[in-house]
């Protein structure tokens, strides 16, 4: 029924990846400058034996999936990198495998929720693994979001099909191609990322290194227990600038810098990311103001700071807008599940959905209005098809069923109401940290039920992968022949 050799060569080449990523923790734990030394080695020799295994076992001159593959092999990956990946925290930390599972899985999804204190006294390997896992997620999911969910026409997706969605063996050297210069592009931001943390702000190298891999894959894991607050003013301000540009869409920063001209500004999604920021920003640096919370510059950083955090779904803390009143946490209840655009490192619903949807919506009026009228239906110029809306309108409602869902089972677990709302949004739209007091910007999920983490591990992959790809698993008829 599936053809697995192709699956095990992809699933090899994702572990030898990983554990190509692993020799930095371990070399840095060799040089004795952290503790874990033999643990990161345990960890990444088993990764690498696992990966050559699978090599062998898969091993083919050419690679040919079907769609049910596609969806089948992309959740694996996801997996399989989750499942490595946490040893190390199980091996260094001491502890248990639901505990490093969701770090890891908040690691690789980019949501940033965490179950781990004492952070500023933690093993540096961990500290780096932490970041590195997701500095590889937040990569992972620009080029799966370019190649990957276009080509199965997730969630509308199919919006952004290019050459590099075309899994056509005629355009597969050009979705090559694409695919290197997207990961050049992040390397270099990342580095840019570091140079502003370590030159303009009070973070020492180390500090530079692991905010910037967390930063530009909005990613939000910190080496402090007290995340941004324990950093200057100035790296505040570089963080809000490569926040912003992991949520711009990185096929149309490659494009535009190729050009050298400005389409990237031109793109309707960019416009609207932009102005929602701006709108937003302006009227909650206002309040913070108004309100005597803060004054007008510390008003505008820590209220910028925040919203573009939430927003592009990094979940670095910055005070607690807990605390800030009933107006800003509703607003950053309702941004929580936004996100930016699509073909960025954010989660989130993405914008373009709800400018689509705002589109449909005037259109129908329009129609009710003028029932004979024949209107088309565009976007950034192209065409949106009934198939299109199909897919957008199944999204939807599969991505507010699915938080819905997992909030009524984390009531089951004894959680309180507004904590497992919280938490159910937070973990689908891939945000970090929730509203209230435990898992606010300055709380973690550590003392949540086991079942409780792997119900939010799950809902973080599905939020990762755009809801409809883990869900057609759960179909009967997906596994028939």
């Amino acid at each position: 029924m599936f053809n697995l050799r192709p699956i095990a060569f992809i699933l090899s080449v994702a572990l030898s990846k990983l554990a190509l990523f692993m020799w930095l923790p371990t070399l840095l734990a060799l040089s004795g400058r952290s503790l874990g030394f033999r643990e990161f080695l345990l960890a990444t020799l088993l990764t690498h034996v696992i990966a050559v295994l699978l090599l062998l076992a898969g091993r083919r001159e050419q690679i040919h999936l079907r769609i049910k593959e596609m969806f089948l092999v992309t959740t694996l990956v996801w997996l399989s990198v989750c499942i490595f990946g946490a040893l190390p925290f199980v091996f260094i930390s001491h502890i248990n495998f639901t505990d490093a599972f969701f770090e890891t899985m908040s690691g690789v999804t980019t949501t940033g929720s965490t179950v781990l204190t004492g952070l500023d006294t933690m093993p540096a390997a961990i500290l780096l693994w932490r970041s590195v896992l997701q500095w590889l997620g937040g990569v992972g999911f620009i080029v799966a979001a370019v190649a990957i969910l276009p080509y199965l026409n997730v969630g509308g997706m199919k919006l952004f099909q290019t050459e590099s969605s075309d899994w056509s063996d005629k355009s597969a050297p050009r979705a090559a191609t694409m695919a290197k210069r997207i990961v050049l592009l992040y390397l270099v931001l990342t580095l840019l990322c570091i140079a502003g943390y370590y030159l303009l702000s009070n973070m020492n190298a180390f500090e530079a290194v692991n905010h910037a891999m967390t930063t530009i894959s909005t990613g939000g894991y910190s080496t402090s227990d007290g995340s941004m607050n324990h950093f200057s003013p100035a790296a505040h301000w570089v963080g809000i600038v490569f926040m912003f540009i992991g949520g711009l869409p990185f096929l149309l920063m490659v494009y535009s810098l190729q050009q050298r001209n400005l389409h990237l500004f031109k793109d309707a999604q960019v416009r609207g990311f932009i102005a929602l920021l701006i709108g937003t920003g302006l009227v909650l640096s206002l309040y913070l103001w108004l309100t005597g919370r803060y004054p007008l510059m510390d008003a505008i950083r820590i209220g910028l700071f925040n919203l573009i955090s939430v927003i592009t779904t990094t979940g670095y803390g910055l005070d607690d807008f807990g605390d800030w009143g009933a107006f800003p946490l509703v607003l950053f209840a309702l941004l929580m599940v936004c996100g930016a655009c699509s073909g960025s490192t954010a989660g989130g619903f993405k914008i373009f959905r709800f400018q689509v949807g705002m589109a449909l919506f005037s259109k129908q009026l329009y129609l009710l209005m003028h029932p004979r009228a024949v209107v088309g239906q565009r976007y950034n110029g192209r065409h949106v098809n009934d198939g299109i809306v199909r897919s957008l309108i199944t999204f939807i409602f599969a991505y507010f069923a699915t938080i819905v869902i997992l909030a009524l089972l984390l009531t089951l677990l004894s959680l309180p109401p507004q904590e497992a709302i919280s938490a159910a949004m937070t973990a689908v739209a891939n945000v970090g940290p929730g509203i209230g007091d435990a898992i606010g910007p300055n709380g973690n999920f550590a003392d949540f039920p086991d079942t409780a983490k792997w119900l939010l591990a799950l809902g973080m992959l599905m939020g990762r992968l755009e809801i409809m790809t883990i869900m057609v698993l759960f179909f009967p008829s997906f596994w028939r022949s």
